[in-house]
């Protein structure tokens, strides 16, 4: 299962940084990662995320993660397995018992979901977007105990 999961965690990152088109440019992206699979196998996967194909800025049909109304594309994409060693956070800002978590396209709901079942008791609920999660504090909650109690979820959120 793990390699199944480093594989998803691949294929997320090479479509949100890649123009893929077609089946066998993915398949060619993710034998360059390290990931040899079949047409078949790529059909399950690209189905279980949810992946559609929209047009891109240049016209070209493409295939997009779910939630990506806008293709965020980064203009110098890393390989995919570097991109997975490091953790899909971005930044987390406060405002009164509020905060809200930016994360790299496509990583939101799944650190959200392991915000949630972390028990973290200075944690209401989350509510997560494709990039985006919106957090509920207790109240009388600092922004530091939050980032503290975070910091087993997200490592490294306090450095950022």
């Amino acid at each position: 299962m793990k390699v199944k999961n480093s594989r998803m965690e691949a294929l997320k990152m090479l479509i949100s940084s890649m123009e893929l088109g077609s089946q066998e440019e993915v398949l060619r992206a993710l034998e360059k990662e390290g990931f040899k699979l079949t047409q078949a196998t790529l059909s399950r996967d690209l189905k279980q995320l949810k992946v559609a194909k929209a047009a891109s800025m240049n016209g070209k049909y493409v295939y997009v993660l779910p939630n990506e109304t806008m293709y965020k594309r980064v203009s110098t994409p890393r390989s995919a397995l570097e991109m997975l060693q490091t953790s899909g956070f971005v930044s987390i800002n406060f405002s009164g018992n509020m905060g809200v978590i930016k994360t790299r396209p496509g990583y939101a709901s799944s650190i959200a979901y392991n915000i949630d079942n972390s028990d973290i008791p200075q944690i209401i609920g989350t509510i997560a977007g494709d990039d985006t999660i919106f957090i509920v504090i207790r109240q009388g909650v600092s922004p530091e105990d939050v980032k503290d109690s975070l910091e087993r979820v997200i490592p490294n959120i306090s450095e950022k």
